[in-house]
């Protein structure tokens, strides 16, 4: 079924014969669109299992990423569309990378509409913090030594600093790196006038504290972007529920597929259907 969500974004919302749950699909940053194969696999694997699978175009954004807070009102609208169409039945958020800390949020903030979390390479930490473990991972992984990491610390520093206002010369420090040849793995615009990044200092921590529902984490044992293990222990420190499940899939990286091509892993598979039954069991 094709629907509108909030009258402006497109959805598509996949439904079995008498639905006894639903999943709403939150995205990765670089990855907006409904038909993304992640999406579209939830859509295959969980109407079979009886489960609705609402998905949704992002919101378009000018500059940057879509904040948190715009997002979060957006899974809200999701969450409330489903059940009008559907009925009062247990709604979940399935949420990818960026995804996971608005899909927290609406959690925390509306008990009474997220009836579960589940979350694929999500980040416990803040965006800034996980895009310096991140690059840092891509320039070793490309044989980068420790002296070139050096170097990246300090230009992500220069990015984050001009951001916060707090370092007018950010852009020197720009301009010295620019033409190295890592210099597109860092992520940072060549010109710091261009983009904005709102969210960029966000501290997960103290929402997840506040999540009270059952929650599945999966995490690529090579995840090359996010700080798997870091992310594990805000979480087990930090949240209320009670009902806290991690999956470490082998042979995967950021994207839960077999050595982050398209296969998908069937041990992720096996682990969100079954996983989601029980929850709705």
């Amino acid at each position: 079924m094709e629907l509108l969500i909030d009258g402006r974004l497109p959805a598509t919302l996949d439904t079995p014969a008498g639905p006894r749950g639903a999943v709403v699909v939150l995205h990765g940053a670089g990855e907006p669109q409904r038909s993304y194969f992640l999406y579209a696999h939830l859509a295959r694997v969980l109407p079979a299992a009886g489960v609705a699978v609402l998905r949704y175009d992002r919101r378009p954004w000018k500059h940057g990423d879509v904040p948190f807070d715009v997002q979060a009102a957006d899974a809200v609208a999701a969450v409330t569309e489903v059940r009008r169409r559907i009925g009062d039945v247990p709604v979940g958020l399935w949420a990818w990378s960026q995804g996971g800390w608005p899909a927290a949020e609406v959690a925390a903030t509306h008990p009474d509409l997220v009836a579960f979390l589940v979350l694929v390479a999500v980040s416990g930490v803040s965006p800034a913090r996980q895009m310096r473990f991140g690059t840092a991972r891509q320039l070793l992984l490309r044989g980068y030594d420790e002296s070139v990491l050096a170097d990246l610390a300090a230009l992500r520093t220069a990015l984050e600093e001009a951001r916060r206002g707090r370092m007018p010369d950010a852009q020197q420090v720009v301009d010295r790196y620019a033409d190295r040849p890592w210099f597109p793995l860092a992520y940072v615009p060549r010109d710091l006038r261009a983009g904005t990044w709102d969210d960029m200092d966000y501290d997960p921590e103290p929402v997840i504290a506040r999540v009270t529902c059952p929650v599945l984490l999966c995490y690529g044992e090579s995840d090359e972007w996010t700080p798997a293990e870091d992310s594990i222990a805000v979480w087990e420190r930090a949240a209320a529920t009670d009902d806290l499940t991690v999956s470490r899939l082998p042979g995967c990286t950021h994207l839960p597929t077999l050595g982050g091509g398209s296969e998908i892993s069937a041990d992720y598979t096996r682990t969100l259907s079954g996983w989601v039954e029980a929850r709705l069991g």
